[in-house]
């Protein structure tokens, strides 16, 4: 295999001091301390009274995670949408909308520019068909966005865990599947906070809950796998079988690049060379590799961007199963019981 044209972004060489309490991750704990004790009082002044946090006035799920990197957020949060569709509620989806170039408050359509909505939030619009908005303060865009569609009776936040300024009826917390790494904090460690905290339920992809989750915190498994298909700029499918006897340029500007990858070749593709992109990379500098009978396949959502300058690249979606057990869970919830 070629070498990549970008040698990643050095998230693996913090996933690797971070899988234990090695030396390295050691001499970054005092700094780790520093960060709790600032997120901490962060989180403290919610619950002190000394900050307000505001409540949509409708039911509103967030999902999130503790861990720095992907976790799988936004495929449960298309998943949970689909559910509460499939109930007969109205949802809609509110994001920060993380990597864009603009600051307001917008809503994020199927012709939206990722750049300016962000390459989550594009994404979530497309495959889900329900309204999203964007705005740094979430609560700014669960507001817009009743105010635009006033049916709506459940709200979904992509990412948000840690956004306290939101009140919310339902956490969910999703991991991937190095669960909680060595269990420090950031720099030290991959979690944004400590774990356990309380959460509604915890979805994971390892063979086995994250380390230290109680009994009292419902946890369910979730897998992904990729599509059977890539699809092309127009929407077309090419199923992946028809590619396996062709040379691939595979990139993917995710947290975790190297998951892709993996999931490709487990499809029996030749992957020709691979390229690790930073998380959210916009691609303006980014050139095509020479030779012209390669084909460039990346994640969808990395493809909006992409195909901007790539017009002919193939993107591959992620299909995600979730124990049945998390939608019971959801649909026993006091908030969500009794449909409106």
């Amino acid at each position: 295999m070629s070498a990549p044209a970008h040698q990643g972004t050095g998230s693996e060489r913090l996933r690797h001091i971070w899988r234990s309490r090695n030396l390295a991750a050691r001499a970054l704990w005092p700094l780790a301390a520093v960060y709790g004790a600032l997120s901490g009082l962060q989180r403290k002044l919610y619950v002190w009274g000394w900050k307000k946090a505001v409540h949509p006035g409708i039911p509103t799920i967030v999902v999130g995670n503790v861990i720095a990197g992907g976790a799988g957020k936004t495929p449960v949060t298309l998943a949970t949408v689909a559910h509460l569709q499939s109930r007969g509620l109205t949802p809609g989806i509110i994001s920060r909308g993380y990597g864009r170039s603009t600051n307001d408050c917008r809503e994020a359509t199927s012709e939206s520019l990722p750049q300016e909505v962000g390459d989550e939030p594009l994404l979530m619009a497309r495959a889900s068909g329900v309204p999203v908005f964007v705005a740094r303060q979430r609560i700014n865009a669960a507001r817009a966005l009743l105010a635009a569609y006033p049916a709506t009776n459940v709200l979904v936040c992509d990412d948000g865990l840690q956004h306290h300024a939101l009140a919310r009826d339902i956490e969910i917390c999703v991991f991937n599947n190095e669960g909680i790494g060595n269990g420090w904090l950031l720099p030290a460690g991959p979690l944004r906070e400590a774990w356990p905290r309380p959460v509604t339920a915890a979805l994971y992809s390892a063979a086995l809950p994250p380390s230290g989750t109680p009994a009292s915190i419902p946890c369910f498994h979730v897998q992904r796998q990729l599509a059977p298909y890539a699809i092309t700029r127009s929407g077309q499918r090419v199923p992946l079988q028809s590619l396996q006897s062709q040379p691939l340029h595979a990139l993917a500007a995710i947290a975790r690049p190297e998951d892709f990858f993996a999931m490709l070749r487990a499809q029996s593709l030749a992957l020709a060379s691979t390229e690790a992109l930073p998380d959210h990379y916009n691609f303006e500098s980014w050139k095509r590799p020479s030779g012209e009978r390669i084909q460039v396949i990346c994640t969808e959502k990395d493809a909006a961007k992409l195909w901007q300058q790539c017009p002919d690249a193939l993107a591959v979606p992620l299909h995600l199963h979730v124990d049945q057990g998390y939608f019971d869970l959801l649909d026993k919830h006091p908030c969500l019981s009794s449909p409106s």
